[in-house]
C-alpha cells in the first residue's frame, strides 16, 4: 500500500485562504500557496502512473487557483481548493477522472461531464435500443457500493424525440452521467489515501469500457473509428 496521501499542510493552507480570499493576503502568501499547489501536483503525478498501470491516460491537468469573475456574481479571486483531471487516450477510450482537493469536501468525479451534442444523441439513442446492458453494470453491487446511483444534470421531461413513457426515460432525460465518491479530510490524509482513490477508478472502468464503445460504434454497432 502507497503512503502518498494529501499533507496537513494543504488543508491548512486553503482553510486560511477561505478566511482571506482577497488579492493582498494571497500575494504576501504566494510562496506558501506554490509550496502546498506542488505537493497536491506530486500526489495527481504519482496517482497518474498508478492510473496508467490500468487505462491509458493521455494527460494530467491541474486546474488553476485563479477564479474567472467577470461573469460571476461571486467576486473572490481565487478557488477555494485545488483539482486536476485525467484524461484518456481518445477517440478510441471515453471518459474522464477528476479529482477535487477541499477542506470538508474533497471528492472523486468519474463519467462524462458535458457530452458534445452529438454523443449525447448517441449514448441517448442507445439507452432507447436497449438499456439493459448499462443498467446491470450500474446495478452491479461493487460499483453500487463504491458510488451509490448515477448522478448528473437532468431534463425535466423526455428529449425532443424521445418517448416519456420510454422505460429507460430515467437514464434518456439525463445530460450527464456521472459517478461520485466523498472524502473525509481525515482519510485524504491518511497513508494509503491515493490507493483508495485508484480503487474507485478501476470500479468505474466497465461503465467506460461501455459507454466508449457506445461512442465509437453505430446503432448496429459498426465502428464509427477510421
Amino acid at each position: 500500500m502507497s503512503d502518498t496521501h494529501i499533507s496537513s499542510s494543504v488543508y491548512n493552507f486553503l482553510n486560511k485562504l477561505k478566511k482571506n480570499n482577497n488579492r493582498e493576503w494571497f500575494n504576501e502568501h504566494k510562496k506558501e500557496f506554490k509550496q502546498e499547489e506542488q505537493k497536491v501536483k506530486s500526489f495527481y503525478v504519482d496517482l497518474m502512473s498508478k492510473l496508467r498501470m490500468h487505462d491509458e491516460i493521455d494527460d494530467m491537468k491541474m486546474f488553476r487557483i485563479y477564479r474567472d469573475v467577470r461573469f460571476s456574481a461571486n467576486k473572490q479571486p481565487y478557488k477555494e481548493h485545488l483539482s486536476g483531471t485525467f484524461s484518456r487516450v481518445k477517440p478510441r477510450l471515453r471518459g474522464g477522472y477528476y479529482l477535487h482537493i477541499e477542506p470538508g469536501n474533497t471528492f472523486l468525479a468519474c463519467g462524462f461531464w458535458a457530452p458534445e451534442k452529438d454523443d449525447l444523441k448517441r449514448i441517448r439513442k442507445e439507452f432507447e435500443l436497449d438499456a439493459e446492458e448499462v443498467r446491470e453494470i450500474i446495478n452491479n453491487p461493487n460499483f453500487k457500493k463504491e458510488f451509490g446511483a448515477l448522478e448528473g444534470e437532468e431534463l425535466k421531461t423526455a428529449p425532443r424525440g424521445f418517448d416519456k413513457e420510454h422505460p429507460a426515460i430515467d437514464l434518456i432525460k439525463k445530460k450527464q452521467y456521472i459517478v461520485t465518491k466523498n472524502f473525509t479530510d481525515k482519510e485524504a490524509m491518511s497513508p494509503g489515501f491515493i490507493d483508495k482513490v485508484d480503487e474507485s477508478f478501476k470500479t468505474v472502468r466497465p461503465f467506460f469500457d461501455y459507454m466508449s464503445d457506445v461512442l465509437t460504434t453505430d446503432l448496429n454497432g459498426v465502428s464509427t473509428l477510421d
